[in-house]
């Protein structure tokens, strides 16, 4: 399974929204549609509680029924990784529910804490990959700030299989390569946008929203940075582009916020965020985010 694993994070980590009906409940069922289509495009792997999914926005108790509900969904067509993470005991309990769910990976959310020390995250993650009994770990590394030396040193702890490199820095990325063992994947965790200069210094695969929308697209952009045509990838992400930049907007408090609305107007409602992400989209991103799902062929009406 960690070969398996390993294998498909070269490819698209697909980072799963968590549906919600109308009474603020999981409503999983409605991600079959989603999963399946996504599975169709050829997604390599996807992700349950990670932060496209709202992971921060869910109780534990939440968490751990949409690790089970997502890969009882998938059924071992691609595999699952569980996003893991908030206090170290939750995050260890998480892990070992993940597991037993029949994750094939967990990723690792950076902790939040204003106080985390870079041997602090160090112990942290030793004690998730104990918790894990040898589940492959996917790191979320959002801050490069802990150095090139502790990087290296936290991707030999026994068990890491990836990095997901959620910092614009190719030239830090590129360095922590080098520090690291030879056998760690490094995902581009910035999605399609970011891919191609990540790529360019050694990423492979990347991380994608997207996928809940336009999975083709997605599985379109892979296949040219997988065989070095640049110039064809960055065409297909200009035009997306749009997507992810309505995403960003509102200090990031709309990535979530556009997604589900894509769906929502696709006819595939997984229902509202929750707070602090920003609901609804204001008029003006509602109308970008509609002509651009026209434009996708996207859209029934």
């Amino acid at each position: 399974m960690g070969f398996e694993l390993a294998q498909s994070l070269t490819g698209i980590s697909g980072i799963l929204v968590t549906p919600f009906d109308a009474e603020d409940q999981l409503d999983t069922a409605r991600l079959t549609p989603i999963v399946d289509r996504a599975v169709n495009a050829g997604v390599h792997v996807l992700t349950v509680n990670g932060n496209t999914g709202e992971y921060y926005g869910l109780t534990a108790d939440e968490a751990e029924r949409m690790a089970y509900a997502v890969t009882e969904i998938v059924d071992g067509r691609v595999p699952v990784v569980g996003g893991v993470g908030r206090s170290i005991n939750e995050a260890c309990a998480l892990a070992r529910a993940s597991a037993k769910a029949g994750c094939a990976g967990l990723m690792v959310h950076q902790p939040p804490d204003p106080f985390m020390s870079p041997r602090g995250l160090y112990d942290y993650i030793a004690r998730v990959a104990e918790a894990g009994q040898g589940t492959p770990l996917v790191l979320y590394l959002r801050n490069d700030a802990i150095g090139t030396d502790m990087i290296g040193k936290i991707c030999s702890i026994e068990g890491v299989a990836g990095v997901k490199w959620a910092t614009p820095n190719p030239m830090r990325l590129s360095a922590a390569i080098k520090a690291s063992p030879e056998d760690v994947i490094w995902v581009g965790g910035l999605a399609e946008v970011w891919a191609p200069p990540l790529y360019a210094v050694g990423a492979r695969g990347f991380t994608s929203g997207l996928i809940n929308v336009w999975p083709e697209r997605s599985v379109a952009i892979h296949a040219a940075l997988d065989a070095g045509d640049y110039v064809l990838a960055d065409n297909l992400i200009a035009e997306m582009k749009v997507f992810e930049d309505i995403r960003a907007e509102e200090l990031g408090g709309t990535n979530v916020t556009g997604v589900k609305t894509a769906l929502q107007m696709m006819g595939q409602d997984c229902g509202p965020t929750r707070p602090p992400s920003a609901w609804p989209l204001t008029e003006d991103q509602s109308t970008r985010l509609r002509d651009f799902l026209r434009a996708a062929d996207l859209l029934k009406d």
